[in-house]
């Protein structure tokens, strides 16, 4: 079971709280968070790509990061894990992420993914004159497709002739190509049409868990994914996304996450939740919807298990166990001790990572 760690690379990662711990999403953090993960055996790194956050008094996510630099630096101080850096469709061309995916592999061999993110906020675009209009909530993942066939035939024959509606290339080369010729995409689709695209072009996708300590509730994704590959014929490995708030005792850990959830940032969840209310097409399982339910919109209501390490333990234990789960994508309430904290007090006691190798030391 493949474990992740998806960075801070937003200012105060995944709280949007004034009582959580505040910070910046420097490189210096970035670095520190990878190496103590690699340390502790994790076999892969995901950082986002946010361009307008969402304000409030904690300022959420107004201060970010961009991911393919970020993740090139990464790779230059690390040994073995995983890099996916997130690219967004209506920003930055094919062609230009293909080459920058390449330089990334030739820093790390092997080691280089690209997760696809189509956008869902028109606020992010509207502020550079990109956004499409609404018909793209419609016709996201069409474009999607586009793009990572783009990227394929780069990446494999170093060619590209493609006419779409979307792209049109014209004898597009790129040279280098990738060592082995293949590079990871890793998709986040919720909704059926997100399922199937996942299911025709990624190698992963991301899912979001929902609610406090129901590790299972994920489940049901899962299974509308593999459904999804059941029809392609291709093996796309699901990696649900999970909040760890541990301590030492279960009270411990709950009075953690009950203060963080006190003093919720409720500007920045009023605008996240207008947000993700433009596309009235939705339905109820697409991220957008997903991410502003209220029940978890504190911690962007992605699953959260919180507990003592023990407890915690055994419920990614759980996760694991679900059919179709590749591997599991943590983030922290505090990334550095979080990370420290699972290398040494959670991971020893999971039936799913013990034949991993003790960490080296703190």
């Amino acid at each position: 079971m493949d474990i992740g760690v998806f960075l801070p690379i937003g200012n105060n990662g995944w709280l949007i709280s004034k009582g959580s711990p505040q910070y910046m999403p420097t490189f210096e953090l970035n670095k520190a968070v990878v190496q103590k993960a690699e340390e502790h055996g994790f076999d892969f790194a995901l950082s986002m790509i946010k361009l307008k956050g969402f304000g409030g008094e904690t300022e959420f996510w107004d201060h970010c990061l961009e991911s393919f630099t970020l993740m090139a630096g990464l790779a230059a101080v690390t040994e073995r894990i995983r890099l996916y850096a997130s690219t967004p469709i209506l920003t930055l061309p094919p062609a230009i992420v293909a080459r920058m995916a390449v330089t990334i592999d030739a820093i790390a061999p092997g080691r280089s993914g690209v997760n696809i993110v189509t956008g869902w906020a028109p606020g992010e675009y509207t502020q550079m004159g990109l956004w499409p209009g609404d018909e793209h909530f419609g016709n996201r993942y069409a474009r999607a497709a586009e793009y990572v066939t783009v990227l394929k035939q780069l990446w494999s024959e170093g060619v590209s002739d493609f006419k779409g509606e979307f792209y049109t290339m014209d004898g597009c080369v790129l040279s280098p190509r990738p060592a082995n010729g293949h590079i990871d995409i890793v998709a986040a689709g919720q909704s059926r049409s997100g399922m199937r695209f996942a299911a025709e072009h990624a190698d992963y996708n991301f899912l979001l868990g929902s609610g406090v300590n129901t590790p299972l509730a994920f489940a049901d994704t899962t299974a509308a994914l593999a459904a999804a590959t059941g029809e392609t014929g291709r093996d796309v490995g699901a990696l649900p996304l999970f909040m760890v708030i541990a301590d030492e005792t279960d009270e411990a850990a709950r009075a953690k996450w009950q203060h963080y959830h006190d003093h919720a940032d409720l500007a920045a969840l009023a605008y996240m939740a207008g947000e993700t209310a433009t596309d009235s097409t939705s339905d109820g399982s697409s991220t957008a919807r997903t991410i502003a339910l209220p029940e978890g919109a504190v911690n962007f209501n992605m699953g959260t298990l919180v507990g003592s390490y023990a407890t915690v333990a055994t419920m990614l234990d759980e996760i694991a166990g679900v059919p179709g789960t590749r591997g599991i994508m943590l983030v922290f309430d505090d990334f550095l001790e979080g990370v420290e904290d699972f290398g040494t007090r959670i991971q020893p006691l999971m039936r799913c990572r013990s034949a991993r190798p003790a960490a080296q030391g703190g």
